[in-house]
């Protein structure tokens, strides 16, 4: 996921990308980062990601001195019909792994994170089926269980306090940009960049330019 990035930000910055292993809840993704973490940092998160970054907020906000927040979210999910039909979402992708693997899920899943016309991209269809097969069906379920349960973050929006970046691709349709919209007028003085002709997965899909907006918006914190 962040492979371009870190390759554009290393000589500047130390840069360390979490792995969850089968923490099945955004709180305790954020414990375990927070325990590896010095005193201030700076915080990315992309998608699930952005989630665990808005936890750590909530409970170590001094520690954070910026933020992006990429295709990511804040609300819990919905009750009634609208959530039942995401976790049915969800549990199918997890089903279809366990069924015929992390490969035939990722085609799925792939088609959600994507806009139509990059389905065909080989090189970015083949690395994402690749992400995606280094894990298993058991961690995509532990991280399932964690989106469905996710924490409502509304709370953490207006008493974020450090410099923040919001960017989302421009035809996202899972963490949509009208979200991010809404959360730019929340967070005080959040910077939004929409990267153009990018679904979810911007930072794979469109990276030089992700790359570009991260490295302008950290350095610009000094």
């Amino acid at each position: 996921m962040w492979r371009e990035q870190i390759s554009a930000l290393a000589t500047r910055f130390d840069c360390r990308v979490m792995d969850y292993g089968s923490l099945d809840s955004v709180e305790a993704m954020a414990g375990r980062t927070l325990a590896g973490a010095p005193d201030r940092f700076l915080l990315a998160g992309h998608s699930m990601g952005g989630r665990v970054a808005l936890e750590l907020v909530r409970r170590a906000p001094q520690g954070v001195t910026g933020l992006a927040l990429l295709d990511t979210g804040y609300q819990p999910r919905a009750s009634g019909e609208h959530g039942q039909r995401e976790a049915e979402q969800r549990h199918q992708l997890v089903a279809l792994a366990n069924e015929q693997g992390m490969r035939a899920m990722g085609r799925e899943w792939l088609r959600l994170m994507l806009p139509e016309a990059r389905w065909n991209d080989a090189p970015l269809v083949d690395a994402m089926l690749a992400m995606v097969e280094r894990k298993s069906p058991q961690i995509l379920a532990a991280q399932i269980r964690a989106l469905l349960a996710r924490p409502d973050a509304s709370e953490v929006l207006p008493g974020i306090t450090c410099p923040t970046l919001l960017l989302c691709g421009r035809e996202d349709r899972w963490s949509p940009l009208a979200r991010h919209e809404q959360m730019a007028r929340v967070i005080p003085g959040a910077r939004l960049e929409v990267i153009e002709a990018a679904g979810h997965m911007t930072t794979m899909e469109r990276p030089a330019s992700v790359s570009t907006a991260m490295h302008d918006f950290l350095c610009a914190l000094g």
